[in-house]
Parts: C-alpha cells; sequence; structure tokens
C-alpha cells in the first residue's frame, strides 16, 4: 500500500539509486521457535553460532516464491543479499519462483554483504527475551529501561549500530549503484535501520517488519530517497 510523502531524509545518500528495495527474508525455523517462546512464556535459545546457519521453514521457502512473479515484474539492476543462511535461501526461491513465471529480463547475481547480516546479540545470540531474564535478570532489567531501540547487549549491537553499517552500506556505490534499482535481500533489524536512515524516524519500538515483505524507496528528483512502502506483501 503507496504511503503518504515523507519530509526530506535525514541521511540524503550521495549518489543515490533510483530504487531502493528491502526483502525481509521468509519465515524461519528460529521465527516459530521464538513465536511458540512467546506465546507460551517458556525460553528458548539456539545452538551457540546457529543464528548465521538458520533456515526457512516450508511456509518460508513458500513465501520467497510467493514474491516470484513480484520480483518477475520488477526486476532489479543490483541485488545484495545477507549472508545468513535464511536470506540466501529466499534470494534463492524468489529468483526460481521469478523464473518459471517469465521474468522479463535477466536476473543480475546476488552479491553477499557482511552489512546487511541480522542484528548481532552477543553473549546473548539467539535467546529470546525468556531467556535472556532466565539467564541474567539484571541484563533484562537494562534492556527494559533502556528500550529496544537503545540497547546494547554485551559484545552485541544496538539498532543504532545496525544503523550505521547499513550508512557505510548505502554510501558505497559498488554495492548500492547509483541510478540503478537495488534490491537488497535482509533481516527486520536491517529493515528497520534502513527506515531510520533515510527517512529520520526513531521508533518508541522497532516497527513490525513481517517475513517476506517489501520496503520500498524511490529517488524523487530532490537528492533524497522517499519512502513508497514498508512491510508490504504483494499479492497478500
Amino acid at each position: 500500500m503507496a504511503e503518504p510523502a515523507l519530509p526530506a531524509a535525514a541521511f540524503p545518500v550521495p549518489a543515490l539509486p533510483a530504487e531502493l528495495i528491502a526483502v525481509r527474508h521468509g519465515q524461519s525455523t528460529a521465527n516459530v521457535l521464538f513465536d511458540r517462546a512467546r506465546a507460551t512464556g517458556t525460553p528458548a535459545v539456539l545452538p551457540p553460532g546457529a543464528d548465521p546457519l538458520v533456515p526457512l521453514t516450508p511456509l518460508g521457502r513458500e513465501q520467497a516464491a510467493g514474491l516470484g512473479r513480484w520480483l518477475a515484474g520488477t526486476v532489479p539492476d543490483a541485488v545484495v543479499v545477507s549472508p545468513y543462511v535464511r536470506t540466501r535461501q529466499t534470494w534463492e526461491a524468489m529468483a526460481d519462483a521469478a523464473g518459471r513465471l517469465g521474468c522479463r529480463s535477466p536476473l543480475p547475481p546476488p552479491v553477499l554483504d557482511e552489512r546487511l547480516r541480522d542484528r548481532e546479540m552477543g553473549v546473548f545470540e539467539g535467546h529470546d527475551a525468556h531467556a535472556i531474564r532466565d539467564r541474567d535478570p539484571g541484563e533484562a532489567l537494562r534492556r527494559e529501561r533502556a528500550g529496544e531501540w537503545t540497547y546494547r547487549p554485551p559484545g552485541g549491537e544496538s539498532l543504532p549500530d545496525v544503523a550505521a553499517r547499513v550508512r557505510a552500506l548505502l554510501r558505497d556505490p559498488a554495492a548500492v549503484p547509483p541510478g540503478r534499482r537495488v534490491l537488497l535481500v535482509a533481516h527486520d533489524a536491517v529493515v528497520v535501520a534502513l527506515r531510520h536512515v533515510l527517512d529520520g524516524e526513531t521508533p518508541a519500538r522497532p516497527w513490525p517488519v513481517p517475513n517476506a515483505s517489501v520496503s520500498r524507496w524511490i529517488a524523487d528528483g530532490g537528492g533524497v530517497l522517499r519512502r513508497v512502502e514498508f512491510g508490504a506483501r504483494p499479492g497478500a
């Protein structure tokens, strides 16, 4: 759904892409685990080092493939993908579906970029909120008082830290070529950081970004990218 025009972006990109599109990965096995834990109030913890290796669920693959029709009609000039398994699988499912549907032109090869990785949670990697509270009640209280936007777990990142690497990506013409349509396949934290960087908005709580959703910004001719949709589900 199109959104109303916004004020000038807080972060004018020096050499604008014509369009910047961000897709969040499809449903992952960790999403299911954490949703179940949230519903039951029980802790959930992934094995150490597992986060980058979390795959899509069968539903997540279907969600990603469902974007194939949209992709076939919106062929990007460049594709940049988080190196995590769930994002790479999302792009592969999208591209395969677009190819079967008769993509109007060849899709560019994806480029993996660490700057699109998910938010790093340090010592609490793979922990949901209940697990953090069980492991360290004092740290859980510090998180609550700081708020999710500014909270930085020990050894991890705050959302402004994620925004800093998003800024670096946007300033890199090799990753985001000027005047082109650029597709990013990443994580909810990255999409939230993009909105903060490009629109100058800081949420009290991070905006929800559904799985397999699309957020888009278009160059307006005045030196800024303007948001036209956020967290949309094409065809849903």
